[in-house]
Order: structure tokens, then sequence, then C-alpha cells
């Protein structure tokens, strides 16, 4: 059957219009400007009325933690996947730190498997980067890849990447992007024990962004940046926190860039002010820092510095959030919410809608070179999301779709709300629920 979606505010490619899009099986069949535009009166025709709604791209995620393998207790492909699509995002690109970590072909392939019976977004996934695997590289497939992830400062899962011999390997002998987690260990290691020796071992919150500083993540990244520019790698800094870092960033336009970088939405949210409300709930790493870092993030987002958003979605049990800023887990769940959180930026006039959709959907998919996803198009795929500008949206916990039950956002009211999400042509989410299991698919890159 066909669906079409009639008379939506369309927000594609630097404009907004009020149009129609023809889904015919998994693809966008036409795109169709003016109310009632090419309106198809036939039976076999599925209409949706979308006045006063907003169409957008689906939401390409290059950042998310899934958990599985190994740490299913906190979420798995099958619930987040759900959590992602009642967001309004379509695709996700998932990191290797699991248990078994995603750092042999075996185990990236067993991912890819996993998905395909269980994900209800499209999916892919990083290989990870080891001080000892980087001979794996050239069995690694740039249409099934999208790209190599390294940590260079040590996070969830321990896969820091130290040795020099390795990261050269690394940064010169593969045509994948290299996508890095950077903070400068033995930084953050002396910060810790200076720390620990003035004030003792029972650390608050409010001594994470002072241990994991930005010293930390400039030093980290500009390190990163030097070998990728000696070895023409290319380079994507994931989760930026910080106003310094900007400058380490290629400018022009994006399909000339070799280094590039993203922000999570945490970064554009929060600042270590809010530390004192939501404490150990928004504990990540890198630590979210100050106004003046969320400021400069804000405008690098709108002056094309910064390429693209996403959420590093990572979810732990409440239970595993608790205890000082040196045990407390690191990370938080987001993806149900991230873009309700751009738009809620949005209405405060910091980012406009347009501009939404391109880091969140337009630029993820160039970055990438992926086929096909990103754009409301002609041949396209029908990832889709309807955005209800008017109705508002209480965070709950009845609400909710991750797995280990909680978010930062608990008893916010997001001024729009997710009405449908489509995957693939298939409507996977309306109005709160999960209205079917259509699987979605593995994302391929040109």
């Amino acid at each position: 059957m066909k669906t079409q979606i009639v008379d939506a505010l369309i927000i594609n490619e630097g404009r907004s219009f009020i149009g129609s899009v023809l889904i015919d099986g998994n693809l966008i069949s036409s795109v169709r400007e003016g109310f009632g535009a090419s309106s198809v009166q036939q039976p076999s025709v599925n209409c949706i009325n979308a006045r006063g709604k907003w169409l957008l791209p689906g939401v390409i995620d290059d950042q998310v933690h899934f958990r599985e393998p190994g740490l299913t207790r906190k979420g798995d492909i099958a619930s987040e996947s759900r959590a992602a699509v009642a967001g309004g995002v379509t695709t996700f690109m998932d990191m290797p730190n699991t248990i078994p970590q995603t750092t042999t072909i075996e185990a990236l392939e067993w991912k890819f498997q996993r998905a395909a019976t269980v994900s209800v977004a499209n999916y892919s996934f990083f290989f990870g980067g080891t001080n000892n695997n980087a001979g794996l590289i050239s069995q690694l497939d740039r249409k099934r890849t999208p790209g190599i992830k390294l940590f260079l400062g040590s996070s969830t899962g321990n896969m820091l990447v130290d040795k020099e011999e390795a990261l050269r390997q690394f940064f010169g002998e593969t045509e994948l992007l290299i996508a890095v987690h950077a903070e400068k260990e033995d930084i953050i290691r002396k910060n810790t024990e200076e720390a620990i020796a003035r004030f003792g071992e029972d650390l608050d919150i409010s001594f994470h962004p002072l241990i994991r500083s930005a010293e930390a993540c400039y030093a980290s990244a500009s390190e990163a940046v030097a070998l990728a520019k000696e070895l023409g790698t290319r380079l994507h800094l994931f989760h930026l926190s910080t106003e310094r870092e900007l400058a380490l960033l290629d400018q022009g336009p994006l399909s000339e860039r070799k280094i590039t970088g993203e922000v999570c939405v945490h970064h554009l949210w929060f600042c270590d002010d809010d530390y004192r409300h939501f404490g150990n709930r928004i504990k990540w790493n890198p630590s979210i820092k100050t106004k003046a870092d969320r400021e400069a993030l804000r405008k690098a987002v709108n002056d094309h510095t910064i390429t693209n958003v996403a959420t590093d979605h990572a979810p732990h049990l409440i239970t595993e959030k608790a205890g000082t800023c040196l045990t407390a887990a690191s990370g938080g769940p987001l993806v149900q919410h991230s873009l309700l959180a751009m738009l809620a930026m949005m209405s405060e006039g910091i980012f406009t809608k347009e501009k939404v959709v391109e880091k969140m959907a337009h630029h993820p998919a160039d970055l990438y070179k992926i086929d096909r996803r990103g754009y409301i198009r002609e041949g396209y795929y029908a990832d889709l999301v309807l955005i209800d500008p008017e109705q508002p949206v209480k965070v709950t916990k009845d609400n909710l779709f991750y797995k280990c039950g909680w978010s930062p956002f608990e008893g916010f009211i997001f001024p729009h709300s997710v009405w449908k999400t489509f995957v693939n042509g298939n409507e996977i989410y309306s109005e709160g629920e999960i209205v079917n299991n259509f699987i979605g698919m593995e994302i391929g890159y040109l």
C-alpha cells in the first residue's frame, strides 16, 4: 500500500513549505508543494492529513551505546531502537564498548545479525580500535562500516588506545573515517590525584568538570588533529565540550573537510550550573562544562563550525548513577528526547527549524556518505518524522521507552511532540505507541 502525507509543513534543505509526500514501498515516490498537492484519491492509498504538523527527515544519530551484547540490564538493541523511533530517530550508529567489545570482525558481524532481527530503526555499527587490532582494518567493508572508533581517554569499557605505533597504523592505513573520544588520560589522572589529596575521595559531582577538564579535552584532541594532518586522515571528533576545541576543526564545505566535529545535545542544553540540581544524572564523559563553553558550542552549530548533533545515548541503571564524582557511572539516556530538546531550543530562538534538520539529518548523511537517507527527496528512503508543534509533552517515567527507566528530562515539558515516525516507509510510532514491529534496515555507504 502507498501512503500519502498531505498538507504538512515540510522542513527540508533549508526551506519550510506546505506540501505532500507520497510513499511507495520503502521509498519517497514524490514531493509536491501546495495544499492538497497532487492528492491521491484511491482506496489503495493511505492518506494522512498532516495539516498543522511539521514533516522532517528522520534523525540520524551517529553515536549511541545500545548496550548489547553484555550490558543488557541497561538497554538492548530492541528497547533502545524503540526509544529512538519514539523520538524521531530513524537511524543509529552504535559504539563498540560492549561485552565483548566490537573489536573483531566476528563481534561486528554479530551485532549486524542481531539488529537484523530486533531493531525497529535503521542501524550501523562502528568497529572499535585497540592497541592490538589495527591489523584487522583491511578486512572492514567501507560500504557497511561508518568508521573506526578510538578512545583516546579511558571511558566506559576501558578501550584506551595509547600506543603510538597502533595510533599511527589506524590513522595512516585506512580511508575509513576515524572517530575519537578525546580526553588526555594523564591530565585526568593528575587532576584526580590532586583533588583527592586536597579534599579526600568523597568528591561530589562539582569536581567532575575540574577532573575531566577542558585542558584534558583540548590536549588530546589537538594531538589527534596533528597526527591526522600529518597522515592525511579523515578525523571526526565526537562530543566536543569546550570552546577551545572548536579552533581545531576545518572550515569550508563539508565535502572538503577532513577534520570535523560533533556536539551532543547535553552539551548544548546543560552547563556546570546545572550540577547543583541534577547531580550525577548529568554526569557524562566528556563532562558538561561552563556556560561560556555551552554558548560557544551553540554558536558553532549555527555558523557551520560543528557538522552534526548527536546524543552519546548511554543508559545506566539509576542505581549505577549513585555515588561520588569518581564512582558514579558516566552517561545517560537521551535518544528519545534529542529532537524534542533541539526543537525546544529552537523555540527559545537558539536555533531555527531548518538548522535542527540540517544538523540532525542532512549533515550526518553527508558526513558519512549514507545511501539515500537524511533528506526528503524523491527516490530516497522514506525515513520521516511528523512533529505536532501544538501538543506539548511532559516527560514522565510512564512515557519512557528506555529500558533503564529514567531520564534527566523527567518533569520537563517539551513544547512539541513526535506525532508519527516512519522507517523505510513503515509507520512504526504513532501518538505515544509503537504501532508495528517492522525491522529496520542496515544502512549503506556510498
